[in-house]
């Protein structure tokens, strides 16, 4: 497997993140097929024509989309019914693409435009207050997924923003890593000093013992 192959299949993907695939995003599900670790046809949002030229690119011969996955994608954009949101920043935290705006007891609303339709949010509402209606010309809503082909522009707009957003998780991780260990070293150096004040003590008390035993007999 090659950076370059992974970066040729992963450009025919549509980077909803929506990890129907079984993989964490578009980028794993890419790495996957690069090794020949998984099918071709796992991708509902890209459905029959991401299929296709997923094909063409790899030389696997096509095939329907796995039902396991679910039914190929119809465009669909999160909605927050804005009244019942209690603020509980869930949805905010599971968004591949940082397309929910808000705070902690705040209402949230969706930026619909980098909305990818991934529809995690959906069950990490505990009051159930969001909706995925299809969306259409008609409504206003921006069409995600893209209609076929894949609009390489959107896909690309939601690619960088899913890998900023991984770049910003993995730098919260690491000063969390950080100041664990500095937690756990300042505990053990705490917790060796301590021990060794109690092994000083145990043997000061060893020693007055053993001269007070020495001082009885001589008497």
């Amino acid at each position: 497997m090659t950076d370059a192959s992974v970066d040729a299949i992963d450009a025919l993907l549509p980077q909803t993140q929506c990890r129907r695939c079984g993989y964490d995003g578009c980028r794993p599900y890419a790495e996957a097929i690069a090794a020949g670790e998984t099918d071709i046809n796992r991708c509902p949002p890209g459905g029959a024509a991401t299929i296709d030229n997923l094909a063409e690119l790899t030389g696997i011969a096509p095939k329907p989309l796995d039902p396991e996955c679910g039914d190929a994608s119809v465009a669909k954009v999160a909605f927050i019914r804005e009244d019942e949101c209690i603020g509980c920043t869930r949805c905010i935290q599971v968004c591949p693409t940082d397309a929910i705006i808000g705070a902690a007891k705040q209402m949230h609303t969706v930026i619909e435009a980098d909305c990818t339709g991934c529809e995690l949010c959906v069950p990490a509402c505990p009051v159930d207050c969001i909706d995925m209606p299809e969306s259409t010309p008609e409504t206003g809503q921006p069409l995600w997924p893209p209609q076929r082909p894949i609009d390489a522009e959107r896909a690309a707009r939601a690619r960088q923003l899913f890998e900023a957003r991984q770049k910003r998780l993995n730098r919260r991780t690491t000063r969390k890593r950080r100041a664990n260990r500095h937690e756990a070293t300042h505990d053990a150096r705490e917790d060796a000093a301590a021990t060794s004040a109690a092994k000083k003590s145990t043997i000061a008390d060893a020693i007055a013992r053993a001269r007070a035993k020495r001082t009885q007999r001589q008497d």
